[in-house]
């Protein structure tokens, strides 16, 4: 299913299927994670204005996401979207066990 936007005149379409895989995928990721865990501790403070909080992580989880954009786009013109799946698989691999054998 894809839902138009005009900008500009011109049209962009949107995969709503993508979205959805991409939002849950990253919601799920990040539920419990570092970045939640130092917003939480910034919110739990009292004298912190909570608006403040949530407007400041929001802007940072938006600029790393555009950074993680950014750097698919670049990867992906000399890299294929196969060897970039196994790299980060790897990755993610590496870094549990790395994570395992620390503790």
């Amino acid at each position: 299913m894809r839902m138009a936007h005009s900008e500009g005149g011109a049209v962009i379409p949107m995969d709503l299927r993508l979205f959805f895989t991409v939002f849950s995928t990253i919601f799920v990721a990040e539920l419990g994670d570092k970045t939640q865990l130092a917003t939480l501790l910034y919110a739990s403070e009292a004298e912190n204005p909570k608006l403040t909080v949530f407007l400041a992580s929001a802007a940072a989880l938006v600029l790393t996401s555009a950074l993680g954009v950014l750097a698919g786009s670049i990867l992906s013109a000399s890299v294929s979207p196969k060897i970039l799946s196994w790299v980060a698989g790897l990755g993610f691999i590496a870094i549990g066990l790395w994570t395992l054998l620390r503790s």
